[in-house]
């Protein structure tokens, strides 16, 4: 019979090789550790949770539309991507439909609306709030080349519906005419 020696873990002698893996491996270590007490003292990214983000949320909801009294379609409006985002759902009685993305823009201090319709229909719009009321700005070209400019504003009413007035002008500002004048009421159900 061969007699086995155990020797206890103090006794234990490593070579050089294992000596070495156990450096590097203590090193990675701490340098994971040191890689994850950085993240956690990193500054936490930009949230959208000042009140300017806020000044639309009165127009986030699922809504009849009408204009002059008369059913122009649905709206539903999100909120999305962390309160960054008011989303807009639209879908007209005719058939119509399109989509708006809207943003207040930290950078610029600007709310941004890119709206695009299922006709290929596109505006980019940009504007402030105040009293109540978001007013975005902005122009597209005609197919005749023509500078066809863009007043669009929403207004909260003191009875929870809201009021959408999109306004147009040929002449460089000089008159509006009324393009869409929508009253939002909050859908039952």
């Amino acid at each position: 019979m061969t007699a086995h020696r155990f020797r206890s873990a103090s006794t234990i002698r490593f070579g050089t090789g294992f000596r070495a893996r156990a450096l590097i491996a203590g090193m990675a270590f701490g340098l994971v550790g040191h890689a994850l007490t950085a993240q956690s003292t990193a500054p936490p990214a930009p949230k959208c949770d000042a009140p300017e983000y806020r000044q639309l949320d009165f127009w986030v909801g699922d809504w009849d539309v009408t204009m002059h009294g008369q059913p122009a379609g649905a709206n539903l409006v999100t909120l999305e991507e962390g309160g960054c985002l008011v989303h807009e759902h639209w879908t007209g009685n005719g058939g119509g439909t399109g989509q708006s993305f809207n943003f207040f823009d930290r950078d610029d201090g600007a709310w941004h609306q890119v709206w695009v319709s299922n006709t290929g229909s596109i505006l980019d719009l940009s504007g402030h709030y105040a009293d109540g009321t978001l007013t975005y700005l902005g122009e597209n070209r005609r197919r005749d080349g023509t500078r066809l400019r863009h007043r669009l504003s929403f207004h909260a009413n003191g009875d929870g519906t809201v009021r959408q007035l999109w306004e147009t002008s040929s002449d460089n500002g000089a008159t509006w005419a009324v393009a869409f004048d929508g009253h939002y009421t909050k859908r039952k159900g």
